[in-house]
């Protein structure tokens, strides 16, 4: 039994000496876009709660938990509900899952089978990949942004509809074409981007086959959702098995879905915009123009990320470094994820401190 918790002990200390170990760091929410970390209030410019919901939602989560898998006695009125309004903004079957990850993976190997070849982009989520290999289907790699590289005989193309490290937007028409399905990912751009907040393919006036979405970021609850011809959700519902063989969302949790569905409206994605326009220019001022043009700002720092990080803790922000495996060795990263609930002042006093570690 030694020998084998010596060998945890030798992979541990293996990420140790790369300085890839992670570590948690408990965030006692203040506001908003604060929080309080080892005893000293920050400005949190990390999150994905891209409205300001999270923290406006907080007295919304009213309901108990699933207690067991949806087909089994986890099955809620709220689901329901909450399925019914996102069918109502996306116009399309929705079926709700726990989290995004399991969302993805219950798709790509239902959607899948022997036979079909996908085609994914490089830059694709780890939840995407791992539903693919869990499906008998080829997968085939292609370079991220580039459509020519589509193999003729692919069946599929998965990509997504804001890229959550890069923070760019692909040419989604350029990947249609009605001989194969078209899978976005929306996790990122939906409640942000879009009419109505639909995500990146309708802000391109395109309506794919399957939509990916979640409920924990911009509409500041928690789960996911996926957008589906009728006949894959009664397969979803059938043999995903990760939607069969796990507890449903929480009802609490979708309850506060469904409220933060309701609150994110033009209004905040008008202030979020803001927001990003004015961070991106005061970027642009300190001659940093990074890709994209929403709110996933990164800035690619190569070896001294997670010095810079530590440095912007320092000055009270707290923006972590994105390292490998997450990102490819030599593109580490600081991901600046805006909120509409920043204000100027913070965005400011950001953009003072970026000039002053990274001078």
């Amino acid at each position: 039994m030694r020998a084998r918790f010596k060998r945890l002990e030798e992979r541990v200390a293996e990420l140790q000496s790369a300085g890839l170990a992670r570590t948690l760091r408990p965030l006692f929410p203040t506001g908003p876009t604060t929080a309080e970390l080892d005893g000293r209030e920050i400005q949190v410019f990390s999150s994905n709660d891209y409205l300001g919901l999270a923290w406006e939602l907080r007295s919304s989560w009213r309901g108990r938990g699933a207690g067991s898998s949806r087909l089994i006695a986890g099955d809620r009125n709220a689901h329901h509900a909450l399925e019914e309004k996102l069918e109502e903004l996306f116009c399309g079957p929705a079926l709700v899952f726990p989290s995004g990850y399991q969302a993805n993976l219950a798709l790509m190997s239902t959607l899948f089978e022997a036979g079909d070849v996908v085609a994914s982009d490089a830059l694709n989520h780890a939840s995407i990949i791992d539903g693919l290999r869990l499906s008998k289907a080829e997968r085939r790699v292609i370079p991220h942004g580039d459509p020519s590289a589509i193999p003729k005989d692919s069946t599929a193309v998965v990509v997504e509809g804001l890229y959550s490290m890069d923070g760019d937007q692909l040419s989604l028409k350029e990947y249609q074409n009605k001989r194969r399905w078209l899978v976005v990912d929306e996790a990122h751009a939906v409640g942000c981007i879009g009419p109505k907040g639909r995500g990146a393919s309708y802000e391109q006036e395109l309506v794919p086959d399957v939509v990916v979405g979640t409920l924990g970021k911009a509409y500041g609850a928690a789960g996911a959702f996926v957008i589906c011809p009728w006949e894959l959700k009664q397969l979803l519902i059938s043999k995903g098995r990760s939607f069969v063989y796990t507890t449903g969302l929480a009802e609490a949790a979708a309850r506060a879905a469904l409220v933060g569905i309701e609150r994110a409206d033009h209004a905040r994605r008008e202030l979020l915009a803001s927001r990003v326009r004015r961070f991106r220019a005061g970027l642009a001022d300190l001659g940093r123009f990074p890709p994209g043009k929403d709110h996933i700002v990164p800035l690619v720092l190569g070896p001294s990320t997670m010095a810079a990080a530590q440095a912007l803790l320092e000055e009270g922000f707290f923006v972590p470094g994105i390292r490998a495996p997450t990102v490819s060795k030599g593109q580490e990263r600081l991901r600046f994820s805006l909120s509409a609930a920043h204000s100027d002042a913070q965005i400011d006093a950001l953009l003072t401190a970026i000039d002053k570690v990274l001078r």
